[in-house]
C-alpha cells in the first residue's frame, strides 16, 4: 500500500515545510488515507484516528478546509501536547507521530495514524469506526461481530501454560497477595481476577502471567531464556554471557544489581565530604530493565531480554516493537502495556514506576546526573534503550549537581530544572553568566533567561553584580566544592611520561597519584598515544603503555 506524505513509516517522509503546489499534487483531496480538519475538534480527532487504525491508516490535517484550502493550525509545543492528550482518550489506537509542517508560510498539524495489526480501536464513547473511501462508518450488527472477531488481540500473556495454580511457591504467592490486599480466602478466584490464573480453581493451570511472578524458575519453565547479561571489556571483547532466571520481579532487581555492580562508582570529595558517585543512577537503570521485563514480547521462542554491559554504560534489548500506540516519537505521552496483568502485578509489587512514568523517570534521572538522554530504538523485532555514562562533566562536577539538587529538593522551591543544573554547572567553571550567555546555553528568550539567574539568584546559589542590562552572575561564595589536589595537565603528563620511563605505566597507577577518575585517565593516556608519546600495550586487564 502506498501511503501519502507524512504517514508513519519514518522520518525521511516528513519534510517540514511545503509549497502550495507540491501540498495540492500530495493531497488533492480526502480519501481513504487522507482528512482535513479546519480546526482542532477533539471529536473529529477520535472519530479519524479511530477509524484509520482499524482500516490501513492514514494522516488527519488540521488546518486545511475540507475543499483543500489552507487556513493555518497553530504548531507549538502546547498544541502538540494538547493533542497527544486528545489522542490519549481514544480506546487502542495504533501508533501515531505529530507533525508541524508549513504550507507556503502558514502552519498546520499533521497527525499521521498507523494501522493495528490485532485488536481494534475505539472512540472514547466505544465506537468502532472504519474507513471507507473519504469517510468514516460506524460498524454495527453482524458486520461488528465479524470485525471484532477477527481482529481479537492475542495477549499471550493470558495463555496457559503447563503448571498450576498448586505448583505456584507459596512466598512467591504470599507476595502477590499482600501487595494486593486481598485475603486468604478465595485466593484462586483472586488470581483469575487478575489474569493470572486461567480458570478460579487451584488445580487450573497458570497464564503467562501468572508464572511469571509465582514460580521459582518462571522464565525457564516457559522457555524464554530469562535475562541475558554480557560484560564488554575495555576493548569491546564480550565476556561469556551469564544467563538470569527466576520470578520476574527477581530478575529485574538481579539483573539491576549485576549492571551497577560491573560499572562501579567514581570516588570523590565534595565540601570535604567523600562520594561514591554511581557512574549511572540506579533508578534509571533499574527502570529501563524492568521495562524490558514487563512490556517485551512473550511469543514463544522469542529469546531472552538482553543486558549489554560495557565499559561506557549499558544497552537493553527486549523481544517486540513497541505496542499499541506507542512511537519513538511519542515515547512521553503514550502508554499502551503489552502484558497489563503482568504490569498491574509488578506494579503493585514495588518494581516498577506508575503508568506512562516510567520514560519520564528514565530521562529525569539521566539529566539530573548530568548524563546523556537514553536512546530508544525499536527496529520492530526488538526496543533497544541505551544509557551512556559518558558525560561532559567530571565524575566531582556531576557529584557537586547532584549535591546542590539534593539541597534544593529539600528547599520550599523545590527541585532545580534541568535548565538550572546546566547553568550551575557553568558557573562552577568559573563562568560569569548573563542574559546573553544564557539564552546560548540553553536556547531560550530574554525574559526566561533572566527568570532562571534571578531563581538561581534568590536560591542563594549564585550571587549578582551590576543591574539590568549590566547584570552578570557568578557561584556563590563558598558554594565550590573543595577539591583535593589536582595538577595541571602539562604536569599530568610529565608524571605520566616518568612513570613510563620506569619500564610501564598502568590506569590504576596515575588515579593512585592524582584526582582524575578511570574516565578523565583513559583520555589524558589516549592523548598521549595520538601525540605519539606513549605506546599501548596488552589487552583488557593486561593493558599498559611505555615510552613512544
Amino acid at each position: 500500500m502506498a501511503f501519502p506524505l507524512f504517514h508513519v513509516a519514518g522520518p525521511a517522509r516528513r519534510p517540514a515545510t511545503l509549497s502550495p503546489e507540491r501540498f495540492a499534487r500530495a493531497f488533492p483531496g480526502e480519501s481513504e488515507h487522507v482528512e482535513f480538519g479546519r480546526t482542532l475538534l477533539a471529536e473529529h480527532v477520535h472519530e479519524n484516528v479511530t477509524a484509520f487504525s482499524n482500516s490501513d491508516g492514514g494522516v488527519i490535517l488540521v488546518g486545511v478546509r475540507h475543499d483543500g484550502a489552507v487556513v493555518g493550525q497553530d504548531a507549538s509545543e502546547a498544541t502538540l501536547e494538547r493533542l497527544h492528550g486528545i489522542i490519549a482518550q481514544v480506546r487502542d489506537p495504533a501508533g501515531y507521530t505529530l507533525h508541524a509542517l508549513t504550507v507556503g508560510g502558514t502552519p498546520i498539524v499533521v497527525i499521521a495514524v498507523g494501522r493495528r495489526d490485532d485488536g481494534f480501536a475505539q472512540t472514547p464513547d466505544g465506537r468502532l469506526l472504519v474507513r471507507r473511501g473519504a469517510s468514516n462508518v460506524r460498524l454495527l450488527g453482524p458486520e461488528l461481530a465479524q470485525f471484532v472477531a477477527a481482529r481479537r488481540p492475542a495477549l499471550r500473556e493470558a495463555r496457559a501454560v503447563g503448571p498450576t495454580f498448586a505448583d505456584a511457591h507459596p512466598d512467591l504467592v504470599e507476595a502477590v497477595r499482600r501487595s494486593r490486599g486481598w485475603t486468604v480466602v478465595k485466593l484462586p478466584e483472586r488470581f483469575s481476577e487478575a489474569g493470572l490464573l486461567t480458570a478460579p480453581r487451584r488445580d487450573a493451570p497458570l497464564t503467562v502471567a501468572g508464572a511469571l511472578v509465582v514460580l521459582p524458575d518462571a522464565s525457564g519453565t516457559l522457555g524464554l531464556g530469562g535475562v541475558e547479561v554480557v560484560r564488554f571489556d575495555d576493548d569491546g571483547g564480550p565476556r561469556a554471557p551469564r544467563t538470569l532466571t527466576g520470578p520476574a520481579h527477581v530478575l529485574v532487581d538481579e539483573a539491576s544489581r549485576t549492571v551497577l555492580e560491573a560499572l562501579g562508582t567514581d570516588s570523590v570529595t565534595v565540601r570535604e565530604q567523600p562520594h561514591e558517585l554511581p557512574r549511572l543512577p540506579e533508578r534509571a537503570v533499574h527502570e529501563v530493565i524492568a521495562n524490558a521485563v514487563i512490556h517485551r514480547s512473550y511469543e514463544p521462542g522469542t529469546g531472552p531480554v538482553r543486558v549489554e554491559i560495557r565499559p561506557d554504560g549499558v544497552v537493553v534489548r527486549s523481544p517486540g516493537s513497541l505496542p499499541g500506540a506507542v512511537t519513538l516519537d511519542n515515547l512521553r505521552q503514550q502508554h499502551a502495556p503489552r502484558n497489563p496483568a503482568l504490569a498491574e502485578t509488578l506494579l503493585r509489587l514495588g518494581v516498577t514506576e506508575p503508568p506512562g512514568r516510567g520514560v519520564d523517570v528514565i530521562e529525569e534521572e539521566m539529566a539530573s546526573h548530568l548524563l546523556p538522554a537514553p536512546r530508544f530504538a525499536d527496529d520492530g523485532e526488538h526496543v533497544t534503550v541505551e544509557l551512556s555514562a559518558a558525560s561532559a562533566a567530571s565524575p566531582q562536577e556531576r557529584a557537586w549537581v547532584a549535591e546542590m539538587s539534593r539541597r534544593a529538593a529539600e528547599s520550599e522551591r523545590g527541585p532545580l530544572a534541568d535548565a538550572d543544573r546546566a547553568l550551575l554547572l557553568l558557573a562552577l567553571r568559573g563562568e560569569v553568566l548573563t542574559n546573553a550567555k544564557v539564552r546560548d546555553a540553553i536556547d531560550v528568550d530574554v525574559p526566561t533567561a533572566r527568570l532562571a539567574l534571578q531563581g538561581l539568584r534568590d536560591r542563594g546559589l549564585l550571587q549578582q553584580t551590576g543591574l539590568q542590562g549590566g547584570a552578570a552572575y557568578v557561584l556563590t561564595e563558598g558554594l565550590a566544592p573543595l577539591a583535593g589536589p589536582r595538577l595541571a595537565l602539562r604536569q599530568l603528563q610529565k608524571v605520566v611520561l616518568q612513570l613510563a620511563l620506569r619500564g610501564g605505566v598502568t590506569n590504576e597507577m596515575i588515579r593512585e597519584r592524582s584526582n582524575l577518575s578511570r574516565r578523565e585517565t583513559e583520555k589524558l593516556l589516549g592523548e598521549l598515544v595520538a601525540a605519539g608519546r606513549l605506546v599501548r600495550r596488552g589487552e583488557r586487564r593486561g593493558t599498559y603503555y611505555t615510552l613512544g
